[in-house]
C-alpha cells in the first residue's frame, strides 16, 4: 500500500498526501496520525501541533510561520502560512560546500549532427530566422508551403521552422535592456539544430537590422541568406524569393548524416511548469539525478527560472565552484529583485492558482522543490539573461520563470528540454525536442499522449529516484539521436516564442 504522505526531511512538520483521490477524515497513517478532515492529494497535513508563529518546515525548510494554532492531522492550508521574508542576499554563504566530483561517466553517446562550430545538433533543420513581427505572416506562410511542397524532396532534413516574434521594432533598440532580448534572438538564429546557418527574413526598416542582429557572422550575411521583403514585388515575389533560397539551403542541409558523437556535446535545459507539492519530491529530483548523469558524461546542463530560484538561494551559492560564480548566482537575483521592485511586484506574485491548486502554498515551497532539478553537483557557471551557456557541467542560466520566456531564452543555448509538470501543460518546442515529465501517476494516465515519462512511480514505491533518474537519462540519448520521438513532437507541438524585453516600448 502506498503510504498516506509522504514526509521529504526528518525535521519536517508537514506531509504532503499522495493517494490520487486525497484522504478522507478519520484515515490513519501506519504511525498512528489520524487525519481530522478531507485534505486533496498532494497538498498538507500537520504532522504535529503547530504553534502560533511556529515554523511551518518541509525540505527541512521553512517555508512559512502559521498564523493560527493547527493541529496534528488538520490540512495545512495557504491561508495559514505566513511568507517568510527571502534570504539577504549579502549574508550568503559563498563557496563553503563545493560537491566533489562525481566519477565521470565514460562511453555514453548519441547519433548527432556534427557542426562547423563543434556543436551537434539532435536535429536537422532548416531555420527561418526573422528580425522583426512585421514580416512572420508571410515568413510562416512560406514555411507552410516549403513543408508541403519542398520537404519531402530533403529526407534527411527532419523540418523547417519559422522563428517568429514579437520584437525588432517600435522599441528602444540602443537601451540597456534591448541587449536581452537581441543576444537571445541572435543566439537562437545560430542555433546547433539550424547547424548555425539560417535563412534571415528582414522587413526593410525596421530598428533591428540583420546586421545587428547577426553583426559580422559571414555565413549568415553571405548574399542569399539575407531576404529583404521591402525589395521585392508584393506578396507573392516575397514568398518566391523565401521558397527559391530555402531550396538551396535544404538541398545542403540533406547532405548531413547523424554520426556517434560524445554525449558531453548535449546541453540540456531544464524547467519546470504546472508545478504541485509532488514536484520537488518524484519529477524534480529525478531529474537533478538524470543532470548528474549528463554533467557525469561531460555534457552542459542548465536550470533557470530566478524568481524560483531565489528563495532557496542560499542551498545553491554554497554549491558553486567558486567565490566568483557565487557572487554571479547572487547578482542575478539583486537584478531581478530590482526589475520586479520597479514594475510594482515581487516575488510573491509568482505562484499560479494552479500550483496552489496543486498543494503549493507560496513561492518559498514552490522554489524549494524547484531547485532539486539542479542535481547534486557544483554549479560551474552562470550565464546572465540572454547569454548562451557556454560552459560544461551544471550551470544557472538566468531567465524569468515564465514558461514561454524561460523557453524562449534556454533555446539560446540547448538542443535538448526537460520540463517536468505536475498539473499538466502542452507545452513544447520546435527548434528542440521536449520531454515531459509529470509528478504525478494520475497526470501521465490521464494524459497519456502528453507525457513521456512518470515519475509519480517515485511517490507510490513503484520505483526509486535513481531509477527514473537512468530512464531520463537513457530516454534523452535515444530523443538526442533521433531514434524516439517526444510526444510534443509527436504532435507537432511549438509554442511561440516569447523574447524577455525589459527595455522601454516606444
Amino acid at each position: 500500500m502506498p503510504p498516506l504522505f509522504i514526509k521529504v526531511d526528518g525535521n519536517d512538520n508537514v506531509g504532503i498526501i499522495v493517494a490520487s483521490e486525497g484522504v478522507v477524515s478519520g484515515a490513519q497513517d501506519a504511525g498512528g496520525l489520524v487525519v481530522r478532515e478531507r485534505i486533496p492529494q498532494s497538498h498538507k497535513v500537520a504532522l504535529a501541533r503547530i504553534e502560533i508563529t511556529q515554523p511551518i518546515v518541509r525540505y527541512g525548510q521553512t517555508i512559512g510561520y502559521a498564523n493560527r494554532a493547527i493541529e496534528p492531522g488538520a490540512w495545512v492550508r495557504e491561508e495559514y502560512l505566513d511568507l517568510p521574508a527571502a534570504p539577504q542576499l549579502d549574508e550568503m554563504p559563498l563557496a563553503t560546500a563545493v560537491p566533489a566530483s562525481l566519477p565521470p561517466l565514460e562511453g555514453f553517446t548519441f547519433d548527432g549532427f556534427e557542426n562547423s562550430d563543434g556543436s551537434a545538433g539532435t536535429r536537422n533543420i532548416l531555420g527561418i530566422v526573422t528580425t522583426v513581427q512585421c514580416v512572420a505572416p508571410t515568413v510562416e506562410y512560406a514555411a507552410r508551403r516549403i513543408k508541403a511542397e519542398m520537404l519531402p524532396r530533403f529526407p534527411n532534413v527532419d523540418d523547417v521552422v519559422a522563428i517568429t516574434h514579437g520584437y525588432g521594432c517600435g522599441v528602444a533598440i540602443n537601451a540597456a535592456g534591448a541587449a536581452i532580448p537581441i543576444s537571445t534572438l541572435k543566439h537562437i538564429g545560430l542555433h546547433a539544430n539550424f547547424a548555425a546557418q539560417p535563412l534571415v527574413v528582414s522587413l526593410g526598416c525596421e530598428k533591428l537590422q540583420p546586421a545587428r542582429l547577426f553583426e559580422s557572422i559571414l555565413p549568415v550575411m553571405a548574399e542569399g541568406n539575407v531576404i529583404r521583403l521591402q525589395d521585392e514585388r508584393g506578396f507573392a515575389a516575397s514568398v518566391s524569393a523565401i521558397m527559391q533560397a530555402a531550396e538551396k539551403r535544404l538541398e545542403q542541409l540533406n547532405r548531413r548524416r547523424r554520426k556517434s558523437v560524445p554525449a558531453a556535446l548535449l546541453s540540456v535545459g531544464l524547467q519546470c511548469g504546472g508545478s504541485d507539492a509532488f514536484s520537488g519530491v518524484t519529477s524534480n529530483p529525478a531529474v537533478g539525478f538524470a543532470a548528474d548523469l549528463l554533467v557525469r558524461a561531460g555534457a552542459s546542463v542548465f536550470f533557470s527560472e530566478v524568481t524560483e530560484v531565489r528563495d532557496a538561494v542560499h542551498l545553491l551559492t554554497p554549491r558553486a565552484v567558486n567565490q566568483s560564480v557565487a557572487r554571479k548566482l547572487l547578482a542575478e537575483m539583486q537584478w531581478y529583485d530590482e526589475y520586479l521592485a520597479v514594475g510594482g511586484a515581487d516575488r510573491s506574485a509568482n505562484p499560479t492558482p494552479g500550483n496552489k491548486r496543486g498543494g503549493l502554498a507560496n513561492i518559498v515551497e514552490k522554489a524549494l522543490g524547484s531547485i532539486a532539478k539542479a542535481g547534486t553537483t557544483a554549479i560551474m557557471d552562470v550565464a546572465s539573461q540572454g547569454q548562451k551557456v557556454t560552459a560544461k557541467g551544471l550551470v544557472f542560466a538566468a531567465t524569468p520563470a515564465s514558461d514561454f520566456v524561460c523557453g524562449t531564452q534556454q533555446l539560446a543555448s540547448m538542443n535538448l528540454h526537460v520540463f517536468t509538470t505536475g498539473e499538466g501543460s502542452p507545452y513544447g518546442l520546435s527548434l528542440v525536442p521536449v520531454v515531459k515529465v509529470s509528478s504525478r501517476t494520475a497526470l501521465a494516465e490521464k494524459w497519456h499522449d502528453l507525457i513521456d515519462i512518470d515519475a509519480g512511480r517515485i511517490a507510490t514505491g513503484e520505483a526509486d529516484i535513481e531509477q527514473v533518474g537512468w530512464e531520463l537519462f537513457r530516454l534523452i540519448l535515444d530523443v538526442a539521436s533521433g531514434r524516439k520521438k517526444t510526444w510534443a513532437e509527436h504532435w507537432g507541438l511549438g509554442n511561440a516564442l516569447v523574447p524577455f524585453n525589459p527595455g522601454p516600448v516606444t
